[in-house]
């Protein structure tokens, strides 16, 4: 018969190596392919049609952003939006996800990006900016981006027309 000291100390030990167990690098896929998570998510953002969830995430390791697609309770790959060494931050949505706008930081120079899911590529916005910027919004439809900039020494609003050659997001069958 097993006394029942013995027998608590044995569950500490299992429940201990459990917790411990969970922890283990190996098992961060399936901790880390849910919306919520034991990482800091922060700074969320949803497309105007409510299936996408942008969101600044640490779960891998670096702080990236991530797309959640809530239809499919998943997280969707982004080529190319994720650099090495730069850290992201502030993402916003088009309507149907298509476009995401984000401030990326190199060397601790921000600057506003534009990431076409379509195309997986990052288009920098804001080159030659000699001034401090923030809160990067996209329009609905993707063409306008709204953000605050520091330029003439105080917090001002600018924004910027990516012009009437952008492909206009939006539903699939929608002239």
């Amino acid at each position: 018969m097993i006394s029942p000291l013995k027998l608590i100390s044995v569950s500490i030990i299992v429940g201990f190596a459990f917790i411990i167990g969970g922890c283990t690098p190996g098992n961060l896929g399936s901790i880390s392919s849910s919306l919520n998570s034991r990482y800091n998510d922060e700074q969320p953002a949803i497309s105007g049609d409510g299936r996408w969830v942008a969101m600044v995430s640490n779960r891998y390791g670096r702080r990236e952003i991530l797309l959640f697609d809530v239809q499919q309770q998943s997280f969707v790959d982004l080529p190319g939006l994720n650099r090495e060494g730069a850290i992201a931050d502030s993402p916003s949505l088009s309507r149907t996800g298509r476009y995401l706008v984000y401030i990326s930081s190199i060397q601790g120079r921000p600057d506003i990006f534009l990431y076409d899911r379509a195309t997986r590529q990052s288009k920098l916005l804001t080159q030659g900016y000699r001034s401090w910027l923030r809160n990067p919004k996209i329009s609905p439809d993707g063409r306008y981006v709204v953000f605050e900039t520091a330029r003439r020494g105080q917090w001002d609003i600018e924004i910027i027309d990516l012009g009437p050659n952008i492909e206009i997001d939006q539903p699939d069958g929608i002239l």
